[in-house]
């Protein structure tokens, strides 16, 4: 399959130290991590607004947002987009990795943490 050159352009919103650590403890090749949170962020992106409106904003900073969803939400993520079991445990590895760093950067990381015990994290970035 030919990506989506809006996929391959899309901006991610993890750090690096979260990409590494992803990379390293995820079930999906390090060099295939980056265009699948890519192709994922181009599926959240268009729906900010919805996850503005429908989730719990845990963080927000001038290029990402960060929101507290249900634990089925990625199941969800993972149909859509026809993600192998691999794939979405990477992708909402990824994404409460981010947020744990971000807890850790805000202060709130025990905060968040606990949060992540009942529910998932969904990050998205807000840039161009």
């Amino acid at each position: 399959m030919t990506p989506d050159p809006d996929e391959s352009a899309a901006e991610i919103p993890f750090d690096g130290t979260v990409l590494l650590q992803t990379g390293a403890l995820a079930s999906v090749a390090p060099t295939r991590l980056g265009p699948l949170l890519r192709r994922v962020q181009s599926d959240l992106a268009p729906r900010l607004g919805d996850y503005r409106r429908e989730y719990e904003r845990a963080v927000a900073e001038a290029d990402r947002e960060a929101f507290l969803v249900e634990p089925a939400h990625w199941d969800a993520v993972a149909e859509r987009l026809g993600l192998t079991d691999r794939e979405r445990d990477a992708v909402e590895r990824a994404h409460e990795a981010q947020l744990e760093r971000l807890g850790s950067v805000h202060g709130r990381r025990a905060e968040l943490e606990s949060a992540l015990e009942i529910r998932s994290a969904v990050v998205i970035a807000t840039g161009d």
